[in-house]
Protein backbone atom coordinates (compact mmCIF):
# COMPACT_ATOMS: atom_id res chain seq x y z
CA UNK A 1 0.00 0.00 0.00
CA UNK A 2 1.73 3.17 -1.36
CA UNK A 3 1.73 6.42 0.90
CA UNK A 4 -0.37 9.14 1.05
CA UNK A 5 2.58 11.96 1.74
CA UNK A 6 5.67 11.62 0.88
CA UNK A 7 7.17 10.35 3.79
CA UNK A 8 11.02 9.11 3.14
CA UNK A 9 13.55 6.62 5.43
CA UNK A 10 16.97 6.61 5.19
CA UNK A 11 19.22 3.79 7.13
CA UNK A 12 22.46 5.04 8.81
CA UNK A 13 24.36 1.62 8.29
CA UNK A 14 27.50 2.76 10.19
CA UNK A 15 24.90 3.56 13.36
CA UNK A 16 23.54 -0.27 13.42
CA UNK A 17 27.20 -1.34 14.91
CA UNK A 18 26.84 0.66 18.23
CA UNK A 19 22.94 -0.77 18.58
CA UNK A 20 24.26 -4.60 18.25
CA UNK A 21 27.01 -3.44 20.98
CA UNK A 22 23.85 -2.11 23.14
CA UNK A 23 21.92 -5.19 22.01
CA UNK A 24 25.14 -7.21 23.16
CA UNK A 25 25.56 -5.22 26.58
CA UNK A 26 22.21 -6.06 27.69
CA UNK A 27 22.24 -9.73 26.78
CA UNK A 28 25.23 -9.76 28.86
CA UNK A 29 24.28 -7.89 31.85
CA UNK A 30 20.85 -11.22 31.80
CA UNK A 31 23.82 -13.62 31.87
CA UNK A 32 25.56 -11.93 34.59
CA UNK A 33 22.08 -12.02 36.42
CA UNK A 34 21.86 -15.50 36.11
CA UNK A 35 19.19 -15.63 33.97
CA UNK A 36 18.89 -18.67 31.46
CA UNK A 37 17.26 -17.11 28.32
CA UNK A 38 19.59 -13.89 28.32
CA UNK A 39 19.30 -13.80 24.60
CA UNK A 40 15.56 -13.43 24.79
CA UNK A 41 15.43 -11.34 27.54
CA UNK A 42 17.90 -9.14 26.29
CA UNK A 43 16.53 -8.69 22.71
CA UNK A 44 13.10 -7.87 24.41
CA UNK A 45 14.26 -5.48 26.56
CA UNK A 46 15.88 -4.02 23.63
CA UNK A 47 13.41 -3.49 21.83
CA UNK A 48 10.52 -2.61 24.59
CA UNK A 49 13.96 0.30 25.57
CA UNK A 50 13.85 1.34 21.58
CA UNK A 51 10.32 1.40 21.37
CA UNK A 52 10.14 3.43 24.47
CA UNK A 53 12.73 5.58 23.28
CA UNK A 54 11.57 6.89 20.16
CA UNK A 55 7.81 7.20 21.29
CA UNK A 56 8.71 9.36 23.91
CA UNK A 57 11.46 11.84 23.30
CA UNK A 58 10.97 12.86 19.70
CA UNK A 59 6.91 13.11 20.77
CA UNK A 60 6.34 16.53 18.70
CA UNK A 61 7.89 14.86 15.09
CA UNK A 62 5.51 11.90 16.21
CA UNK A 63 2.32 14.00 16.48
CA UNK A 64 2.94 15.91 13.47
CA UNK A 65 3.68 12.80 11.82
CA UNK A 66 0.05 11.75 12.97
CA UNK A 67 -1.22 15.33 11.66
CA UNK A 68 0.58 15.28 8.66
CA UNK A 69 -1.22 11.96 8.01
CA UNK A 70 -4.31 13.19 8.37
CA UNK A 71 -3.67 16.43 6.18
CA UNK A 72 -3.75 18.55 9.45
CA UNK A 73 -1.25 20.56 7.73
CA UNK A 74 -1.48 24.02 10.58
CA UNK A 75 -1.34 21.19 13.75
CA UNK A 76 1.69 19.19 11.89
CA UNK A 77 3.22 22.47 11.76
CA UNK A 78 3.23 23.43 14.85
CA UNK A 79 4.36 20.34 16.33
CA UNK A 80 7.11 20.56 13.65
CA UNK A 81 8.50 23.68 15.01
CA UNK A 82 8.19 22.38 18.88
CA UNK A 83 10.44 19.41 17.43
CA UNK A 84 12.91 21.68 15.97
CA UNK A 85 13.36 23.34 18.51
CA UNK A 86 13.39 20.80 21.22
CA UNK A 87 16.06 18.90 19.42
CA UNK A 88 18.07 22.30 18.48
CA UNK A 89 18.25 23.00 22.24
CA UNK A 90 19.47 19.39 23.10
CA UNK A 91 21.40 18.56 19.84
CA UNK A 92 23.64 15.78 22.03
CA UNK A 93 20.49 13.74 21.54
CA UNK A 94 19.98 14.08 17.88
CA UNK A 95 23.92 13.80 16.94
CA UNK A 96 24.18 10.64 19.31
CA UNK A 97 20.40 9.28 18.11
CA UNK A 98 21.95 5.92 16.92
CA UNK A 99 22.55 5.06 20.81
CA UNK A 100 20.17 7.24 22.92
CA UNK A 101 17.42 6.47 20.68
CA UNK A 102 18.27 3.86 19.06
CA UNK A 103 17.69 4.74 15.65
CA UNK A 104 19.34 4.01 12.59
CA UNK A 105 17.99 7.17 10.77
CA UNK A 106 20.68 8.23 8.54
CA UNK A 107 18.41 12.38 8.70
CA UNK A 108 18.88 13.80 12.21
CA UNK A 109 15.58 14.86 13.81
CA UNK A 110 16.50 18.24 13.26
CA UNK A 111 16.67 17.73 9.51
CA UNK A 112 13.42 16.01 9.42
CA UNK A 113 11.58 18.79 11.55
CA UNK A 114 12.98 21.69 9.00
CA UNK A 115 12.16 19.60 5.79
CA UNK A 116 8.50 18.67 7.37
CA UNK A 117 7.84 22.17 8.15
CA UNK A 118 8.86 23.38 4.57
CA UNK A 119 6.11 20.50 3.30
CA UNK A 120 3.71 22.02 5.55
CA UNK A 121 4.08 25.74 4.46
CA UNK A 122 3.74 24.26 0.92
CA UNK A 123 0.56 22.45 1.57
CA UNK A 124 -1.06 25.22 3.42
CA UNK A 125 -0.02 27.27 -0.06
CA UNK A 126 2.77 29.27 1.39
CA UNK A 127 5.39 28.77 -1.18
CA UNK A 128 7.32 31.30 -0.49
CA UNK A 129 8.10 30.30 3.20
CA UNK A 130 8.22 26.85 2.28
CA UNK A 131 11.05 27.64 -0.15
CA UNK A 132 12.79 29.62 2.73
CA UNK A 133 12.70 26.66 4.61
CA UNK A 134 14.12 24.91 2.21
CA UNK A 135 16.79 26.80 1.83
CA UNK A 136 17.39 27.27 5.56
CA UNK A 137 17.57 23.47 5.55
CA UNK A 138 20.98 24.04 2.97
CA UNK A 139 22.45 26.42 5.10
CA UNK A 140 22.54 23.77 8.50
CA UNK A 141 22.40 20.74 5.96
CA UNK A 142 24.56 21.17 3.06
CA UNK A 143 24.26 17.80 1.63
CA UNK A 144 20.40 17.43 2.15
CA UNK A 145 19.10 15.44 -0.68
CA UNK A 146 15.38 16.16 0.83
CA UNK A 147 16.00 20.32 0.18
CA UNK A 148 18.29 19.96 -2.93
CA UNK A 149 15.52 17.59 -4.55
CA UNK A 150 12.57 19.99 -3.42
CA UNK A 151 14.47 23.50 -4.43
CA UNK A 152 14.86 21.72 -8.17
CA UNK A 153 10.84 21.00 -7.71
CA UNK A 154 10.75 25.13 -7.11
CA UNK A 155 12.87 26.24 -9.97
CA UNK A 156 11.22 23.57 -12.52
CA UNK A 157 7.98 24.72 -11.64
CA UNK A 158 8.76 28.54 -12.22
CA UNK A 159 10.36 27.34 -15.56
CA UNK A 160 7.13 25.94 -16.49
CA UNK A 161 5.66 29.23 -15.25
CA UNK A 162 7.86 31.13 -17.90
Amino acid sequence: MSSSQPIVRQINWFSVFPQVLVLVVICGIYYYMGVSDFILWGAGTYLLLSFFLRRMIPINQRKGIVYLKKKQYQKALDEFKLSYEFFKRYNWIDKYRFVVLLSSSRISYTEMALANIAFCYGQLGEGAKSKEYYENILKEFPDSQIAIVSLKMFDAAKDMRE
